[in-house]
């Protein structure tokens, strides 16, 4: 079908004797155009993807398959993916203890990166060899190529690292919303999280820094922690505490000249999520996001009553569904810049695929503290 289209478009061309009304550009801009769609393939290659076939542990449930092409319809785009990370909520959608998550059996992944390979005939925004990313996310990037509609992948910047246009969504766009969405903060302001080594926990310091607002840290106790606050400092950080730290009556005396947070983040929950609560001011709120300690949160009964403190919760998934595509890559894109300029960046590794065994085992924790695992094809 493909070869009859073309030799129509060639015999046209030849029946009008090679000339055009339209300036010679344009005539072999509309040309190439109608080349480009007669080579569009009918089907994607054939796609190597990370499958579970039931919800479990991911080291357990997890197999490399080779997936049958797909057909590629009329507003479709297949994309040839580039890189794609393992993030804590991958594992739980895997695990099946995610809110949302796919029926089984379904491909793993939220996020990642790709490059456009072919198009279907009513596509026009996108040319092959585009940049791409899924945005809003949807679930089954761990794989080679995916097939999904036009106008579920933004074009970016192919001058991006790999990396952080694989990653960008997810981290970034969670610590972005929540120094915006909650509290009215000023430069010279204040934050307060756990979890700061966390790629949320890195961004959060980066970007309070970026508009004039001091960030109070803790971190959990381990080996090395010195070495960890400078890591954090060199990022931005004004304050860096372990939790052990903070096991004292008040914590104002450790604020020396940075104010009393009106925001709070928590991540990791228990005593943790406690410690948050210990440095917010009068009429604080703690935005809670994620619970990696699986413990529930236990908040004191004076500082709730007397303090008047608020908590809250955040799940970048229902903002994103909340019809903020435009914004949402209007936000992606900023990010981007911000790590193009390098006034954003965060510890990753990149894996090859053939190692996503091992690049699982280190984003389960078995192999100690690990960089954020990126997948390369």
């Amino acid at each position: 079908m493909a070869t009859v289209r073309l030799l129509t478009v060639s015999a046209a061309f030849h029946r009008h004797g090679g000339a055009s009304s339209l300036p010679l550009p344009s005539r072999l801009l509309r040309f190439s155009n109608r080349v480009i769609r007669a080579f569009s393939s009918a089907t994607s290659p054939p796609s190597k993807a990370v499958v579970y076939d039931e919800q479990g542990d991911p080291d357990a449930v997890c197999k490399i398959r080779e997936l049958p092409p797909v057909p590629i319809k009329d507003e479709d785009v297949c994309v040839r993916m580039l890189a794609f990370p393992i993030n804590p909520s991958d594992i739980n959608r895997i695990q099946g203890v995610y809110p949302v998550r796919p029926a089984v059996p379904a491909v793993g992944g939220y996020e990642g990166v790709g490059e456009v390979h072919s198009i279907g005939s009513a596509v026009e925004e996108l040319r092959p060899g585009d940049w791409v990313i899924p945005s809003p996310p949807f679930s089954g990037t761990w794989q080679t190529f995916v097939v999904n509609k036009q106008n579920v992948w933004h074009k970016i910047d192919k001058r991006t690292p790999m990396e952080y246009a694989a990653t960008i969504t997810v981290n970034p766009l969670t610590a972005l919303r929540m120094l915006e969405d909650f509290v009215d903060l000023k430069s010279g302001d204040a934050v307060v999280q756990n979890g700061a080594t966390s790629i949320v926990g890195q961004c959060v310091i980066q970007l309070a820094r970026l508009r004039g607002i001091r960030s109070i840290n803790i971190i959990r106790d381990r080996p090395g922690s010195g070495e960890v606050k400078e890591k954090l400092k060199k990022l931005g950080a004004d304050e860096v505490f372990t939790e052990s730290q903070l096991a004292v009556k008040s914590v104002k005396d450790l604020l020396a000249d940075i104010p009393e947070p009106a925001l709070g983040f928590n991540c990791v929950g228990g005593n943790a999520a406690s410690l948050v609560l210990k440095f917010l001011k009068q009429g604080g709120i703690m935005v809670t996001y994620g619970g990696m300690s699986k413990k529930p949160i236990t908040v004191p009964t004076g500082p709730l009553i007397f303090k008047d403190l608020s908590l809250t919760g955040f799940w970048l998934q229902k903002w994103m569904g909340s019809d903020k595509s435009k914004e949402c890559r209007e936000m992606v894109d900023y990010l981007l810049s911000l790590t193009f300029s390098g006034e954003l960046k965060y510890n990753l590794e990149l894996t090859p695929f053939d190692q996503f065994p091992t690049a699982l085992d280190k984003a389960l924790g078995k192999l100690g503290s690990q960089p954020k695992q990126v997948i390369k094809f």
